[in-house]
């Protein structure tokens, strides 16, 4: 017969600690919100439950949920928390990670870590409303050129990136408009650019392509992260629809009040305009992603790095397989600069990748098959995934060549 007093002690052995079951619990909801892959954030809790004494513990994230478990299997507690997916936040991935650390090396307490975790969330972005609203419409404008505008395609295409960015601050503080944003944004920037005549509808709203979310969910499923990577590539493919319908209807209600846009061959740039671009482009994004102002040279070098690497890999493996070579260009830039500056890769990765990703592919392919060119659409659709795959490729063979440092060696003392 079982000793009572024994038993109850190996119950009370096995219960975890409330305060650092809370600080894991928060730190997976916060990190989440902000653009943490699956494999990532399960490997960051997970370091962290090994260096507060947690046992037992497991994770399982999906793009709408976080599933945590603590204790022996038997007599285990689980947590589930449904979250929403946020906007990329560079700059509170860093002050996260390294409060994680903190907390983990015994510097500060789980209780207070918690609440640093309440304040990090709650401090406000260190660019306003006019310099965001400016980024917008400049990384619009260097898109463009990317794609091959010309002067006049250029700038319109950064006063519509202008107006989209009034846009965005609108909808920030509005939950409900924030649910339909993309195809309205899309439907508005449609009528704008019909209203001026130009063919510049699909450079305009290059920065509301969700290239990057189909790169993450196909990095996803390569790691057999399986749930998760299906549930975002299901939401990457409903964004997709959303946008193609707006721009749909925009053309077609712009077109029916203001005429069709006379179409014309762009006037090329000079070589100049190109490196403009190359390094506003970074910049931008350094603005609308709320990273460190202090990473600003390190996201332009990688965003420079990729650009080159993918065009010299177009010319040597082809325009959709080029970009394997900007991608693995890009994320053994970061893995370098993680351990060089002891900061998550995710800073110089995001932004560099930003520029290689396929979202204006994957819009063309939603416009050609509800144009009901369906064999057009297919072919797109195609280079869009094997695009998609070939910056996998990328950052897995980078993976293997330089493995990001594991969060369990940071957080040790």
């Amino acid at each position: 017969m079982a000793d009572p007093q024994l038993s109850a002690l190996e119950r009370r052995r096995d219960e975890s600690d409330p305060a650092a079951v809370g600080f894991v619990l928060e730190l997976g909801r916060a990190l989440h919100s902000y653009g943490y892959s699956a494999q990532r954030l399960e490997d960051v809790l997970g370091a962290t439950s090994d260096r507060l004494g947690l046992q037992g513990y497991q994770f399982f994230s999906t793009p709408t949920s976080i599933m945590a478990s603590f204790g022996p299997i038997g007599r285990q507690r689980t947590h589930m928390l449904r979250v929403e997916p946020g906007e990329v936040n560079l700059g509170k991935l860093v002050a996260l990670e390294q409060l994680a650390v903190e907390v983990a090396q015994g510097r500060q307490q789980p209780d207070d870590g918690t609440a640093a975790i309440r304040h990090i969330a709650a401090a406000p972005s260190p660019y306003g409303p006019a310099i965001t609203t400016l980024a917008y419409g400049v990384v619009s404008a260097a898109a463009c050129q990317f794609l091959g505008g010309g002067g006049r395609e250029v700038f319109v295409a950064g006063v519509l990136g202008l107006g989209l960015g009034l846009f965005a601050l609108i909808g920030a503080g509005q939950p409900r408009l924030g649910r339909v944003f993309e195809p309205l944004a899309a439907f508005v920037v449609s009528v704008a650019a019909v209203a001026l005549a130009q063919l510049t509808g699909p450079l305009s709203v290059i920065v509301l392509m969700p290239g990057l979310t189909l790169t993450t969910a196909m990095a996803e499923l390569a790691t057999r992260h399986l749930a998760s990577g299906t549930a975002r590539l299901s939401g990457t493919f409903i964004t997709f629809l959303g946008i193609a319908f707006g721009v749909a209807l925009g053309n077609r209600l712009g077109g029916a009040a203001f005429g069709l846009p006379a179409t014309a061959d762009p006037a090329l740039l000079p070589a100049w305009a190109s490196l403009v671009a190359l390094v506003a482009a970074p910049l931008c994004f350094v603005v609308i992603l709320r990273a460190d102002p202090g990473d600003a040279p390190w996201i332009v070098g990688a965003g420079a790095l990729g650009v080159l690497g993918g065009r010299v890999g177009a010319a040597t493996l082809g325009i959709e397989l080029g970009t394997f070579a900007g991608a693995l260009a890009v994320a053994l830039a970061s893995s370098a600069y993680e351990r060089w500056r002891h900061r998550p890769a995710a800073v110089v990765l995001v932004p560099g990748i930003l520029l290689l990703v396929p979202g204006s592919v994957g819009f063309r392919s939603m416009t050609s098959l509800m144009e009901q060119k369906a064999v057009a659409g297919i072919e797109t659709a195609f280079s869009m995934f094997l695009t998609a795959m070939a910056l996998v490729a990328g950052l897995l063979v980078a993976g293997v060549i330089a493995p990001e440092p594991r969060m369990r060696d940071a957080a040790r003392p």
